[in-house]
């Protein structure tokens, strides 16, 4: 039985997607981060072993059934020097070489537009961009939370807790974000929040952008500030989409499909809304659509295209 196996490795969650010859899911599991590095080499070849291996249990078939499979992974193509440990790590784990590594930009972009020439915008733990126009592919951002992952989850969380902070000494009036923090992390002092997000062992950046969704509860609830970074999320998160529509060379007579995909995306028209009256800003020719596909799917269905094409 043909089948084709897709990874969208994440900086939060890894999920794995086993489809047969018309894409129809066989089995689906989910582990944590292959993030490599934050968990490393091993902690990334562990989580990949473990996802396939259940996969291959739950749909009955051998990892020699696979005809092809695609590796989406995080930071891939960021490191030179560990270039060619990441690829090789699907070999150990499938027993052959049928499949390919990439960035998993690439899930998401195969996964919202089906394949499709146009562009994604990732806002999960990091953000970014990926698009293909005429069988190139471009990227931007994605370049880490120290230099960017403008817009992400983890991007927003740091914003908002810079303005609980400033809440809390008076540079800044209290509004809901300020109680919603306390609430949620069961905060008796405000300055204990510095020993939830500093220090060994706590505060790692997968952490910090699950706090993002006490933002947009904030922002709900009307907190003016908590609005604000939304708005620039949105902008920020708009900027990657406008630079990469210049590097795939779109003719200005040509309808462009942006759609979008991560964890940051569930704040849904609050983060939306800015993204879509940002791009329409820049040009009328951007077409903001949901997702067709998981970027999961995505990742199996780009394992299908490659192996057509081999």
């Amino acid at each position: 039985m043909a089948c084709f196996l897709g990874i969208d490795g994440g900086g939060t969650k890894t999920r794995f997607l086993l489809v047969d010859a018309n894409a129809v899911p066989l089995a689906r599991a989910e582990l944590g981060t292959t993030y490599f590095p934050q968990v490393g080499l091993d902690g990334a070849a562990n989580v990949l072993e473990a996802g396939i291996a259940q996969v291959l249990t739950r749909a009955g078939v051998a990892a020699s059934d696979i005809s092809w499979a695609f590796f989406g992974l995080p930071a891939y193509g960021e490191n030179a020097a560990i270039a060619s440990q990441l690829e090789a790590l699907p070999a150990c784990i499938l027993g052959h070489a049928r499949y390919h590594c990439d960035n998993d930009m690439i899930c998401g972009w195969a996964g919202s537009l089906a394949c499709a020439d146009g562009i994604n915008l990732i806002a999960g733990t990091g953000s970014m961009g990926y698009g293909q126009r005429l069988g190139n592919g471009a990227r931007a951002g994605g370049w880490g939370d120290l230099l960017g992952d403008e817009g992400s989850a983890y991007w927003i969380a740091v914003r908002g807790l810079n303005v609980y902070s400033k809440m809390s000494d008076g540079r800044l009036p209290k509004g809901p974000l300020h109680t919603i923090v306390n609430d949620y992390l069961k905060l008796t002092r405000d300055l204990d929040l510095c020993a939830q997000v500093y220090g060994e062992g706590v505060g790692s950046r997968t952490e910090i952008a699950c706090l993002s969704p006490l933002v947009a509860h904030a922002a709900q609830a009307g907190d003016a500030h908590a609005q604000r970074i939304y708005q620039d999320a949105g902008h920020e998160l708009a900027q990657i989409a406008i630079a990469l529509c210049a590097a795939l060379g779109f003719t200005p007579s040509e309808p462009v499909s942006v759609s979008y995909s991560g964890g940051a995306f569930h704040a849904g028209e609050l983060l939306l809304a800015p993204l879509r009256a940002a791009l329409h800003r820049a040009c009328t020719r951007f077409d903001l659509r949901p997702p067709l596909h998981s970027p999961e799917m995505g990742a199996a269905l780009y394992a299908m295209r490659l192996a057509t094409s081999r």
